[in-house]
């Protein structure tokens, strides 16, 4: 039943009693335009307006029939009011000047707990013990929307300063809204003078007077709040939800609650009001407007007077203004002529937005989930004058071909709102993107932080001007040339389009050859481009290797890599393989470079590829290289470098049986040189010129891999044209091959072919007769310390052509037979002549050498008795 007073500064003493109340005092509330003064709601049925100065009420206020439960003060300038909620299930207002009670709000279906005049919009909110929360208009009382979220009884509520926002306590939890819409009331002419509301107060400024050029100061941004000088014009008499200027900036019409008023824009005087439930402007006449008064009446106004009025057999959901207007049901959309009131098209689409191009040949049409773009033809629809005026007419659907969907004009994007300039449709989207659509293509300019809607443009500042709900306003640069070169392009006029291209600044040029790109005129676009990476792209899809290959000879090699590997992918597309290869060289890419020399047989890019990569110590791919041109000396030798001798000794085993020794050995030094328990490994290890025993077939096996290096080289040449004529190598039987053919020869009719295709045998004689040497009978074969000196013989007259591309399994060894003096004497010799003659590159010397090995062999022979 007391009210008490507490500084909080002074350790909370209580500095004042308030004694009045005959009941429990449940709320309290000050008055936001006086401190001093605060009133409170008791159960004892009255509410009660006190001052800080004194102990006892001002005045009491009286007219609930049960208790009190909630008190507010409202923030409104010119009305004194406050309301009270009462278990009596009503709310009333109160006029704490007159102490009269002004209005009783009833509805609510139990006891009404919380009550809020909003801050900011002409609403009154009231929450019930019946679990809803409904808001009433705070001029005309009107209830206008009803809340219920199932979380049981309201207690109490609270607005955000500054924002739309309400917060709801409930029994079982809390809740926050958002009130009114996010398009601002606010509209811009074309000239740059910008009118907003602030609740019932009209400002204006003047955006031109911005510095956007930043002479003199800091130019500004894109995207950075303006910094606006609003200067006050006046109250309006109603709350405004939009304002609007007319075509040429002349009036601009305030809209809100059913009502609308017409004023001069520069004094705000009063021209003309009135009723209705939609307000429009006609594009091509400024003095002439459009008011929805019901859903089957619409009237049309020209110079303030009413000179048709529209009787509809349907019902209106909405009116559009425009070059046209527009009627939406819930069937469709009807556009009527302003004057006539002759239908000229009936389309089946419900947009909620539709906005006319300056020209009056192009409108957009906006739905929930897409925009089109229709061409609009006066030619199309007679004059009403004209005596023919019904040709071609329907009465239902009006003039056929009036409009028509621009190719292209179907684009599944949510239009918040949008305006034209020129022939393109700037617009922002639900998902607060900035764009504009031209020629089919839509383009985007910014990416918002927030819902915003577009204002307007000029032309001389190129800046496109958006708002927000808080009045803040925004701008982007959109150069007008630019929208004209695109237009021109579009229109296929490339000679103005040239013309304007001079007065394009440089920065956007890349922006321009993206366009052009999209529409198709790429050479234009690599023309006009100032991103060396994007010329490439465009010199690429057009296939301009010589500037590709320029672009990326200029630029960083370490990034310019990529560009090589799309060259290379380019030039195999079209079967320049010799472009691809050297493209490839640039880069480190050496298994592409792989693919392209074994598809392509080049025997000496695999060389090069097995030599660069094993420098950049691309192992693998440098071993593969060297396999398959049959480099197993170098494959050998890149094992060893990289440490891996157990795959070295067993690799020597397979393909080099003479490197045997001599792996075996360093393998042993280098588990030496690891670790105690390798060194027991490496005593463990058994190497082949000490233990020839525990290695059968070994003589055979060096044999075999003499005879496979000369057979390697025989073939070395042959064309691809060959294969269908060759064994496979895992279907060959070396061992018979071997007794048949001691020296391995290429069949004539392939020598035939490698002559016509100006290929030849390498040094194939002097193969043939070392091979010949080589292979005596296998009595004779020489023992396997005899054989390693060879292999060591060869390495020094520095032979590594000799290659083997094929694994051979062991043979079984034959039982040597005894070689008579005669025999041993001709081989020595024989082969003190071959290591003279062995790299003679005059073929008459080789011939003659050759013959000389055949002919000494063949008598050794005879005189063993063979």
């Amino acid at each position: 039943m007391l009210i008490r007073l507490w500084d909080w500064e002074n350790n909370w003493t209580c500095a004042q009693v308030f004694e009045g109340h005959n009941h429990y005092v449940m709320s309290l509330a000050f008055n936001p335009k006086d401190n001093n003064t605060f009133a409170s709601a008791s159960l004892d049925h009255t509410v009660k307006v006190w001052n800080l100065g004194s102990g006892t009420p001002n005045f009491t206020l009286e007219g609930h029939d049960r208790g009190v439960n909630c008190v507010d003060y409202s923030t409104s300038g010119d009305k004194p009011y406050l309301a009270s909620g009462s278990d009596d299930r009503t709310v009333k207002i109160w006029d704490y000047q007159t102490k009269a009670c002004v209005q009783t709000l009833e509805g609510h279906a139990q006891n009404i707990s919380s009550v809020l005049f909003h801050p900011e919009l002409p609403i009154i909110l009231t929450g019930s013990e019946d679990g809803t929360v409904r808001f009433w208009h705070a001029n005309t009382y009107r209830l206008e929307s009803t809340l219920n979220y199932g979380l049981e009884r309201v207690w109490t509520m609270t607005c955000q300063r500054g924002k739309q926002i309400v917060g709801i306590g409930y029994d079982e939890g809390t809740i926050a809204i958002s009130l009114g819409r996010d398009e601002p009331a606010m509209s811009m002419d074309a000239s740059g003078k910008l009118v907003c509301a602030r609740h019932a107060e009209l400002v204006q400024a003047n955006l031109r007077s911005l510095n956007f050029s930043g002479e003199g100061g800091e130019a500004i941004q894109d995207g950075e709040r303006l910094p606006i000088a609003f200067k006050e014009m006046g109250t309006s008499d109603i709350y405004p939800q939009t304002i609007e200027h007319n075509a040429n900036g002349r009036y601009v019409v305030v809209y809100g609650d059913g009502e609308y008023i017409v004023y001069t824009a520069m004094a705000l005087r009063n021209k003309t009001f009135g009723q209705g439930l939609e307000f429009v402007w006609c594009q091509s006449d400024a003095g002439v407007y459009a008011v929805r008064e019901s859903n089957a009446v619409i009237k049309v106004y020209k110079q303030m007077k009413e000179i048709r009025t529209f009787k509809l057999d349907y019902g209106a959901e909405q009116i559009f203004g425009g070059h046209l207007l527009g009627v939406r049901s819930l069937t469709g959309l009807t556009f009527y002529d302003w004057l006539t009131g002759r239908i000229i098209r009936r389309i089946d689409n419900c947009p909620k937005g539709v906005y006319w191009s300056e020209s009056n040949q192009l409108v957009a049409l906006c739905t929930n989930d897409a925009f089109f773009i229709l061409r609009y033809s006066a030619d199309a629809v007679p004059d009403s004058s004209n005596s023919s005026v019904n040709n071609n007419y329907e009465d239902t659907d009006g003039y056929e071909k009036a409009f028509q969907l621009v190719p292209n004009g179907e684009v599944n994007i949510q239009v918040l709102n949008g305006r034209w300039f020129g022939d393109a449709f700037i617009f922002t989207t639900q998902t607060n993107r900035l764009c504009y659509f031209v020629g089919g293509e839509v383009v985007t300019l910014a990416l918002l932080d927030r819902p915003m809607y577009l204002l307007g443009y000029l032309a001389k500042e190129n800046r496109l001007f958006l708002g927000d709900r808080d009045l803040q306003i925004v701008s982007y640069t959109l150069l007008l040339s630019v929208l004209e070169y695109e237009t021109a392009v579009l229109r296929g006029d490339f000679t103005s389009a040239d013309a304007i291209l001079p007065n394009i600044p440089k920065d956007q040029y890349i922006k321009i050859a993206q366009f052009l790109e999209k529409q198709g005129f790429r050479k234009q676009a690599m023309l006009v481009t100032t991103d060396m990476d994007h010329k490439f792209e465009l010199a690429l899809q057009l296939g301009d290797f010589e500037l590709c290959q320029q672009i990326a000879m200029d630029g960083d090699p370490k990034t310019n890599e990529n560009k090589w590997k799309q060259l290379a992918e380019a030039a195999c597309k079209v079967c320049k393989f010799k472009y691809a290869e050297e493209y490839l060289s640039h880069t480190e890419d050496y298994a592409s470079l792989m693919l392209l020399a074994t598809s392509s047989g080049n025997r000496k890019l695999l060389e090069w590829i097995g030599k660069e990569a094993a420098i950049k110590s691309n192992d693998n791919i440098a071993f593969l290289a060297r396999f398959l041109v049959a480099d197993l000396e170098g494959c050998l030798e890149l094992l060893t470098n990289a440490k891996r001798f157990p795959e070295a000794a067993f690799f020597a085993r397979t393909y080099l049986p003479s490197y045997m020794p001599e792996i075996v050995e360093e393998w042993r030094n280098w588990l030496d040189k690891s670790n105690k328990a390798s060194a027991k490994i490496a005593n463990s290890l058994a190497n082949p010129k000490d233990y020839p025993n525990l290695f059968p077939d070994l003589e055979e096996a060096l044999s075999t891999e003499k005879w496979l290096k000369a057979d390697r080289k025989a073939r070395l040449n042959l064309p691809a044209s060959a294969y269908p004529t060759q064994v496979l190598p895992g279907d060959r039987d070396l061992h018979i091959e071997m007794q048949n053919e001691p020296v391995p020869m290429v069949e004539p009719s392939l020598l035939n072919k490698m002559s016509h295709l100006g290929l030849t045998p390498t040094t194939m004689d002097n193969v043939s007769a070392v091979t010949e040497h080589q292979q005596q009978p296998r009595s004779n074969s020489p023992s396997v310390d005899q054989e390693l000196q060879f292999r060591n013989n060869e390495n020094d007259s520095g032979d590594s052509e000799l290659d083997s591309v094929k694994l051979i399994g062991d043979e079984e060894e034959e039982e040597e037979e005894d070689e008579n003096d005669d025999v041993e004497d001709v081989q020595e010799d024989l082969e003190a002549e071959h290591e003279e003659s062995w790299y003679d590159d005059d073929d008459e010397d080789d011939d003659e050498v050759n013959n000389q090995l055949r002919s000494g062999t063949k008598t050794a022979l005879n005189g063993k008795g063979k």
